[in-house]
């Protein structure tokens, strides 16, 4: 999984705009998300300072990575009872791929 997070470094941006996680702070659906967070924000963040990376809780939300690329295109994958290995590798195919 770190390994997914660090092919990724500081590769944010080209074409991407931004990335928003939606997840709930209790339910169990979203337990891989908020390990994928704890372990690997910061890593993300520091890699790439300037990239805006907004993490949304909401109590009983399902979990959901939202990509805005250039001219507004948005991509979303669900991330429902993912372990946190899932939500990097479903990180890293939407930041690869195209909107």
């Amino acid at each position: 999984m770190a390994a997914a997070v660090r092919a990724l470094g500081g590769g944010l941006g080209r074409g991407l705009r931004e990335l928003r996680i939606h997840l709930c702070q209790r339910s169990a659906g979203s337990r891989g998300v908020r390990e994928f967070i704890e372990q690997h924000y910061v890593t993300l963040k520091k890699a790439n300072p300037e990239f805006p990376i907004l993490i949304r809780e909401c109590s009983g939300v399902q979990p959901v990575l939202w990509a805005r690329f250039e001219f507004g295109k948005e991509k979303s994958v669900p991330l429902n009872n993912l372990t946190a290995d899932q939500v990097a590798k479903a990180l890293e195919s939407i930041v690869t791929s195209k909107a």
